[in-house]
């Protein structure tokens, strides 16, 4: 059976746009709060009250068979997404990766952003910040009539040499739209010119989920948060994109972000 893939016309773009908008915010908001001794219950707490007040729904909550309880995924060093948040303080060294997703207009937004609480250790902040220049490595090659396997090669290339981190192939960016997951799959490895050829007017979520050691992965207890498997952290940035013809439009953005990670005297944003 043929995958539908949904193309997207520049007005629908702009409503996606305006959700990833509400996503950047909650996560700027979030934030502001991070430091030694915060829960990520509590941050899930702002992200949720601060979609609520934009009349938008947590794109997560409730979300698949087993129903995802929080607005906000919050993984922390060895979680890799997908992570629940929890009453564990966060403590000097952590890093933690906040994704959000939120709904209005009928349309998705979603992103992820991963943040560096306190001294964190020199290898793991090169991890981070080698994972978001993967994320627009990626995005270069996200132009019609390139293919899916452009964005994975980029990608995967850019965190292999020369420093071997392990990209996770078990899980992959998405289409998104009015649905929060839709086709294609979008892996963060492949092979130049080869998958998917990128259409004008698709919208896609780009997200490498790039480790510190092996590429392999487990699931946790709770069934959703997946873990490294040799324990090590990692890290993931996730950009929403509308692919055009010569260029890549990003509709999702870290300024807001990026601002209060410069900002913030708790938050380590020198990543080498």
């Amino acid at each position: 059976m043929k995958k539908t893939v949904h193309l997207k016309t520049p007005q629908e773009a702009l409503l996606i746009q305006e959700s990833a908008s509400i996503v950047e915010a909650s996560i700027a908001l979030a934030a502001q709060h991070i430091k030694i001794g915060v829960t990520t219950l509590q941050l899930n707490a702002i992200i949720d009250e601060f979609i609520a007040s934009q009349q938008a729904k947590p794109s997560f909550k409730g979300y698949g068979a087993n129903k995802y309880p929080f607005a906000a995924c919050i993984s922390v060093n060895n979680a890799v997404v997908h992570g629940f948040p929890n009453d564990i303080p966060l403590k000097d060294g952590d890093i933690l990766s906040i994704d959000v997703g939120a709904y209005k207009n009928g349309f998705h937004g979603d992103s992820a952003y991963t943040f560096a609480v306190g001294n964190v250790a020199p290898e793991v902040l090169q991890l981070m910040r080698v994972t978001k220049e993967s994320l627009y490595a990626g995005i270069q090659k996200a132009i019609a009539n390139n293919r899916l396997g452009d964005i994975g090669y980029a990608i995967e290339q850019h965190c292999k040499k020369p420093y071997n981190y392990g990209v996770v192939d078990e899980l992959v960016g998405h289409g998104l739209g009015r649905n929060l997951h839709e086709e294609p799959q979008v892996p963060n490895k492949g092979r130049r010119g080869e998958g998917k050829k990128m259409q004008e007017g698709l919208v896609i979520a780009i997200e490498p989920m790039i480790n510190l050691g092996t590429k392999n992965v487990t699931t946790a207890d709770d069934g959703w948060t997946i873990l490294t498997a040799d324990g090590k952290q990692s890290a993931h940035y996730e950009h929403n994109v509308y692919i055009q013809k010569n260029q890549a439009k990003i509709l999702s953005s870290f300024i807001k972000i990026e601002a209060v990670e410069i900002a913030s005297e708790h938050l380590n944003a020198n990543y080498l």
